[in-house]
């Protein structure tokens, strides 16, 4: 597309700057639009897998994020009482070098949030797109409890939004989805990283499938600063209030009882205000795209984050949609074109995780019996490590051809640099969904 676009981006979240850098760099006008006072983070950590990695690479940024994050070359589980492998994946498992990086929410964020910044894209904060107004072009308008007198703005040729799982764009669609909310969350802080953890390894305990304790190194959230851990326990975020009228003493002793080298977190922690709580709902619109709207991210595909894929997606849809608008004539073409190119990519890791979620959160027991006895030894007959290596890579199916991306050459990039001074079920925990005023989901 030769013509210059007026596009606006609502959400300055991960998928609304990746979108930003992609839009400016082909010479579109663009303005992202935030809902905060002043963008910033959500969340604790997330594992950026090679589709996400790469997404940064086409963008320039790989360097910047690798030399923040920690290195993942292996994801553990095992079951609290008897210590037996409930889950073993390594991405070593399939030929070419992949692997994942665990980085803190603000690292990602600041990364891109930068790069936004030298490219001069603007951003206006303090407003909340409450719906368009769709003629030849499109209008915003403006949630009139945030702005005087329902302000509106535009028009423009395309409007993307990245608002998140709670997105109230996408209504202006015929099929609004709206995420279906699951039983199971978690408590997540970001905690000092403590020796006696492997660094490049997602560790976790499980006690049935109703109890799901974490460990993931994340790195710095800045350069200079000191290695953190993204620390998580899964629970009903109905029982979150009978949790803590427990008391924060109860808590840590149900956690250590479990899993007692965990000590070395549970320490740190002197109050459950240090703990957020993580809600998880799923969703997936069938056409993410309308006339003069593009949805992306978690705003089009929400779901627990057992595969560790959500922010991952969100980067795949910002570089979709950028190739769609670059290969074709008008922007209804070019939004065609991207739902058709994510749409299997998509649509299978979102059954993948809806089908996988409860043998890890739930309250049955018949799938954690099998997943605890059967699981560890599946595991090991070929081909499935190389299958469960692609799942959690993100490349069960192509996610580039259709995108016109190419996946980074991983030899050339043997180790994130915040990793170099020393299996599958939540890889990323996500604050998308917990109690904030913004929630955004990996």
């Amino acid at each position: 597309m030769e013509k210059s676009l007026d596009i606006a981006i609502a959400g300055a979240g991960p998928a609304g700057l990746a979108t930003a850098l992609y839009l400016k760099r082909a010479g579109h006008n663009v303005t992202i639009f935030e809902r905060f006072e002043e963008p910033k983070p959500v969340g604790s950590g997330l594992i950026l897998q090679p589709t996400g990695l790469s997404v940064l690479a086409d963008l320039g940024l790989l360097d910047d994020i690798l030399a923040l994050g920690s290195r993942i070359e292996r994801l553990h589980g095992a079951d609290a009482s008897s210590g037996r492998t409930v889950l073993a994946v390594r991405y070593d498992a399939q030929p070419g070098g992949r692997f994942g990086l665990a980085v803190h929410r603000a690292a990602l964020f600041n990364v891109l949030f930068r790069a936004a910044q030298r490219q001069g894209i603007a951003i206006e904060t303090s407003v909340e797109i409450e719906a368009l107004d769709v003629g030849e072009r499109a209008i915003l308008i403006f949630d009139q409890n945030r702005t005087v007198g329902g302000r509106r703005a535009g028009p423009f040729d395309l409007v993307v939004d990245a608002s998140g799982s709670r997105s109230k764009l996408r209504r202006c669609l015929n099929d609004p989805a709206e995420p279906r909310q699951l039983t199971y969350g978690a408590f997540w802080a970001s905690l000092g990283w403590r020796q006696g953890f492997d660094e490049n390894a997602l560790l976790q305990r499980y006690d049935k499938a109703s109890v799901m304790i974490g460990v993931l190194p994340i790195g710095r959230p800045e350069p200079g600063g000191d290695k953190m851990a993204a620390f998580f326990w899964s629970l009903k975020p109905a029982d979150a209030e009978n949790v803590r009228a427990a008391g924060l003493d109860a808590w840590k002793a149900r956690l250590v009882s479990l899993w007692p080298q965990c000590e070395a977190f549970t320490s740190q922690i002197d109050s459950f205000d240090q703990l957020s709580l993580a809600r998880y709902g799923h969703h997936t619109m069938k056409l993410p795209a309308g006339r003069r709207l593009a949805v992306i991210g978690d705003a089009a595909h929400s779901t627990s984050p057992q595969l560790g894929q959500g922010a991952n997606m969100a980067l795949l849809d910002a570089a979709a949609l950028s190739h769609a608008l670059a290969q074709t004539g008008n922007v209804e073409a070019a939004l065609e074109s991207y739902a058709r190119a994510r749409r299997w990519h998509v649509w299978i890791f979102q059954l993948l995780s809806l089908a996988l979620t409860p043998f890890y959160q739930s309250d049955g027991t018949m799938l954690p019996f099998f997943r605890d006895r059967l699981v560890a030894t599946i595991a090991k007959i070929p081909p499935v490590p190389s299958v469960l290596a692609s799942m959690v890579a993100g490349t069960l199916i192509d996610p580039f051809r259709r995108i016109g991306l190419e996946e980074v050459h991983w030899p050339d990039h043997p180790a994130g640099s915040g990793s170099r001074e020393t299996n599958f079920s939540h890889a990323g925990i996500d604050a998308a969904a917990a109690d904030s005023p913004a929630p955004r989901h990996p």
